[in-house]
Formats: structure tokens, C-alpha cells, sequence
């Protein structure tokens, strides 16, 4: 598969331009097509990917495995503590080696400046598989699974109610960036990256969408086409009980989800915490895209791969 984005590292959409990220959907839609046709597309062949993975994963893990299977290369997954990064050896180091040995690089981390540091020396693609500031990867499958819902992004409003934190700012990236409307809603305290709202806001200037942070759930939910709920306390967070009680007015049940259009779609990049960000008569019920959502990460992240991977 030929590519103009060969070589190039994915560690945040705001590298990428609007053109390259529908690159990248539509390779997604061709090769998901394929794969329910029975076609084969090894278009990796031969090639060899490592995995560093500093926090659990289902998602994440399992779909880049089976997206690399399914290109026809080989996988190898690596916890920071299993190598000698654990008895303190530089990255630099460490990412030069795997450079030498493999084509490229899916890095879950904490921190975000890890994995520039990985990218910077490495000449092989590397892949953010979730940071502490971005998690793209995410956000293609959820660009995929509104395109598929929806047909197109422009005029839509999104509403987005949870931590805002990696999965909420690559949304209020790539969600302007598309021409569609990016609702925040989250208790005072709680506000974005100043430089995500930033590179959000001239996005949105750009397309002549909103990007609007808010303390008022009805107003990002109204009239909303598409309701995005996530976790209230991401991985790494500490103050559990305070979040319980800060975000417990922006649950996501019937109520809210009866002040959206009637053709609302439901949205969660999973794990879903039941009782807390949203009720299980959500999750499960009719507008509920949450498994399409799910499964679509494995073909977007198989178009990133076919695409970057030389």
C-alpha cells in the first residue's frame, strides 16, 4: 500500500492535517470492507511491531495485536518493567535498539513526554497508544463511528461529559478539526490544557464549528446528535471520592439522553462504569454505538499501521 504519510509518527492528531486524518478513514473503511469480504490484505508481510505497555489495556492491546495479525506481521509486547529501562537504562537507549529491530513502535504510557522522546530517536514510526495528554488512536475509531452513523461530520454537535482529560482533548481536537460542534461539560475545576483549548479553539475558527467548555450538562446535551460519556477518574488518579461527588450531576441517563435529537447516538470509549458516568439503560439501549465504537479501533489502527509503517 502506497502512502505519503510513511515514516511519520502518530503521537498526536494536531500533527496531522484534516486531508490526512480522512486519509486515514477512509483506508479504515477499505480495509474493514476487505476484512467482512474475506480479502486478504497483508500489506505488512514480514514486518515486525513492538509493543511497550506501562497500564492495563483490553481495547488498546488486543485490537493493535489483531490489527497487525491481520496485516500478516508479528507483534511483540514488552512491560517497561520486564526490560532494563526498569534498572534505569535512558530511552534514548532503548528506543534505538528496538529501532534497530523492529519497523515500529506502539507506546501506552503515562507520560506524554516519553514517547516525544522515543519518537525523537527513532527513525520507525512510533504510535501513541494512549498518553497522559492524547490518545488518537481513540479518537479515529470515534471519527469512523460517526461518519458510519451520521455520513458526515459537518453541522453536528457533540457533547462530551466525563474526565476531561486524553480521550476528552483528542476529541475537542479532532471533533473541530472535522467541522463539527465539540460541547465539554464537566464540573468548575475541572478545565482542559490550556494548549489542547487552544489548538481546539483555532480549529474551530478554522471550520466555523464550537468548541464550547461548560459547567451546564443541559447545555452540551441539548439538541445534541451525538452524547460522549467516559470515566470520571482516569487511570493515575487519586481522588476518587471527590470526582465521585464533583461529577455526579453530569450522569448520562434517560433524562439527558431524552434532551438530545431522537436519532442521538451513544458514545464511550469504554471501560463504562454502570451507576456513575452513565446508567445501564444507556449503555445498552438503542442509541447505544459503543461496540461498533469498540471494534472499530481495530481497523483504524490497521489504516494507521498500512499507512506509516515503511
Amino acid at each position: 500500500m502506497k502512502s505519503q504519510l510513511v515514516g511519520r509518527d502518530l503521537l498526536t492528531l494536531m500533527d496531522f492535517s484534516k486531508e490526512e486524518v480522512e486519509y486515514f478513514l477512509q483506508t479504515a473503511t477499505e480495509l474493514k470492507r476487505s476484512q467482512r469480504m474475506g480479502m486478504p490484505h497483508e500489506y505488512l508481510k514480514g514486518k515486525t511491531l513492538a509493543l511497550i505497555f506501562e497500564k492495563q489495556s483490553t481495547r488498546t492491546r488486543i485490537s493493535f495485536q489483531v490489527a497487525v495479525a491481520h496485516l500478516g506481521a508479528q507483534s511483540f509486547y514488552m512491560r517497561p518493567d520486564e526490560l532494563q529501562l526498569a534498572r534505569g537504562e535512558p530511552i534514548k537507549d532503548t528506543a534505538r535498539v528496538i529501532d534497530r529491530y523492529c519497523d515500529g513502535l506502539f507506546i501506552r504510557i503515562g507520560s506524554h513526554e516519553t514517547i516525544e522522546e522515543f519518537a525523537q530517536y527513532m527513525e520507525n514510526p512510533v504510535i501513541n497508544a494512549c498518553s497522559n495528554l492524547t490518545h488518537p488512536c481513540q479518537a479515529l475509531a470515534d471519527l469512523l463511528t460517526i461518519r458510519e452513523k451520521k455520513g458526515a461530520f459537518k453541522g453536528l454537535k457533540l457533547a462530551y461529559t466525563g474526565d476531561i482529560f486524553n480521550v476528552c482533548y483528542s476529541l475537542m481536537v479532532a471533533g473541530p478539526m472535522m467541522g463539527m460542534d465539540v460541547y465539554v461539560a464537566g464540573p468548575q475545576g475541572y478545565e482542559p490544557n490550556e494548549c489542547i483549548l487552544k489548538f481546539a479553539r483555532e480549529k474551530a475558527k478554522e471550520t466555523g464549528s464550537k468548541l464550547v467548555v461548560t459547567s451546564d450538562l443541559n447545555e452540551a446535551v441539548t439538541d445534541a446528535d451525538i452524547i460522549y460519556a467516559d470515566t470520571w477518574y482516569s487511570m493515575g488518579k487519586t481522588d476518587i471520592e471527590k470526582r465521585l461527588k464533583d461529577f455526579a450531576p453530569f450522569q448520562v441517563n434517560e433524562n439527558v439522553l431524552a434532551k438530545a435529537k431522537d436519532d442521538v447516538i451513544f458514545m464511550h470509549c469504554l471501560p463504562g462504569y454502570r451507576g456513575k458516568e452513565m446508567v445501564d439503560e444507556v449503555i445498552e439501549g438503542p442509541h447505544s454505538v459503543v461496540w461498533d465504537e469498540a471494534e472499530n479501533r481495530v481497523h483504524t489502527e490497521k489504516a494507521v499501521l498500512a499507512l506509516l509503517v515503511r
